[in-house]
């Protein structure tokens, strides 16, 4: 039988994460985690994010990508829940942590000299569910 499914509500609040269902409809089957990235092209920020949208399972792991701005030596994360303020993870300057925010330990952040950057995330958890975004300097 199918399952019921809560109202999409992108159209009212943009391009934002899919609704995770509500926690009594059976926690086996809809365990998992909604990601997002800001996928800003190049001609408005000169910063691409990807994927766009992703949902995985808890305990799985996943790599969120960023192109920067050549030239630019610094790239920040960070992540805001849903009804959250923006919270800052990191920043790497040069390919080395510069400033490190409220990044959990299960997270690491590479940057490349080719200006890409990207966020690993390890043993997803509930809580990791958010909006991810990336921007240089």
């Amino acid at each position: 039988s199918e399952l019921p499914r809560e109202k999409d509500q992108s159209s009212e609040q943009g391009d934002s994460c899919p609704v995770l269902p509500h926690p009594a409809m059976g926690s086996r089957l809809f365990c998992c985690v909604a990601l997002c990235l800001l996928g800003a092209g190049p001609v408005d920020s000169g910063v691409t994010q990807t994927p766009k949208h992703l949902v995985r399972a808890r305990k799985q792991q996943v790599t969120l990508k960023c192109s920067y701005i050549s030239g630019h030596l610094s790239v920040f994360w960070y992540q805001q829940a849903q009804d959250q303020g923006l919270q800052f993870l990191t920043e790497y300057y040069n390919r080395e942590e510069r400033t490190k925010g409220n990044i959990p330990d299960r997270f690491s952040v590479q940057q490349f000299s080719d200006h890409r950057s990207e966020l690993n995330m390890s043993s997803l958890e509930l809580s990791d569910s958010a909006l991810y975004l990336c921007a240089s300097s």
